[in-house]
């Protein structure tokens, strides 16, 4: 059972490559901005790639006496940060594993992490709807406030993403909303934004289902590293983080 937690968000998608980990990487960071602390729970067990986005791949995971202790990115503890990728001797190392030990992998994730009294934890979850999913709906359906699906605007990701959206509605996790990601390229120059890969198929995909739309983020060169994104990022993509961060906390904290 997750303690210590006042909300719990999954970070979902019906495919992989939309940049669902960088958009938890994000979200995380935004809710830190706002003055909340932070659990992000990684769960691509296959793909682990938080602790590498945030360099902190050779941190050290401790066990305690109420279990595991999460690496914390910085001195005020704002963020708390779980992944098989902390277990692991390289990142090159591969997770070879049947549905079996994942499950028992995650449940361990989400049963034995001391989160320590965080307002947030964002669970980044692998792609698709397989056993990983289910696994996790069942543990966390009772105290999860919903689910934050993320595409791309081209069309194969919309099929995904619409996939991914009757999984929560049979499984019966509430859907805050989409996320449309690499909704245009923002010139490290001049900051002008060019759809490269056209935009607005999120928002046209959760009006069609009666979803919420939380906003579109771009792709942003300025972006050297994750953990660098509000010190080195255009205008436009923190201004499209906030709403998306502020559309999410009225969403969760005040509805």
């Amino acid at each position: 059972m997750i303690t210590g937690v006042k909300h719990v968000i999954l970070v979902l998608s019906g495919k992989g490559g939309v940049g669902k980990s960088t958009v938890s990487v994000k979200l995380a960071h935004g809710f830190i901005e706002k003055g909340f602390k932070v659990g992000l729970l990684d769960l691509d067990l296959c793909g682990p790639s938080i602790p590498f986005m945030l360099g902190i791949e050779d941190y050290p995971v401790h066990q305690g006496q109420e279990g595991w202790i999460p690496v914390f990115t910085d001195k005020e503890q704002k963020l708390a940060v779980m992944s098989i990728g902390f277990l692991l001797n390289s990142r090159n190392d591969s997770v070879i594993w049947r549905g079996p030990k994942k499950t028992s992998m995650i449940k361990q994730f989400l049963n034995d992490v001391c989160w320590q009294d965080i307002d947030f934890l964002i669970i980044d979850t692998p792609p698709g709807t397989s056993d990983e999913h289910i696994t996790v709906v069942e543990l966390v359906k009772e105290i999860c406030d919903g689910a934050i699906l993320v595409t791309t605007p081209q069309n194969v990701s919309l099929d995904d993403v619409t996939r991914e959206i009757t999984f929560c509605q049979k499984t019966r996790i509430p859907i805050i909303g989409l996320v449309e990601n690499m909704s245009g390229y923002v010139c490290p120059h001049c900051e002008e934004c060019t759809n490269i890969f056209s935009s607005g198929g999120g928002k046209s995909l959760a009006e069609k289902k009666q979803l919420s739309f939380l906003g579109s983020l771009p792709i942003d060169p300025k972006i050297a590293s994750i953990k660098d994104i509000f010190q080195n990022t255009s205008d436009s993509t923190t201004t499209a983080l906030s709403n998306i961060v502020n559309n999410v906390i009225t969403k969760v904290v005040q509805d």
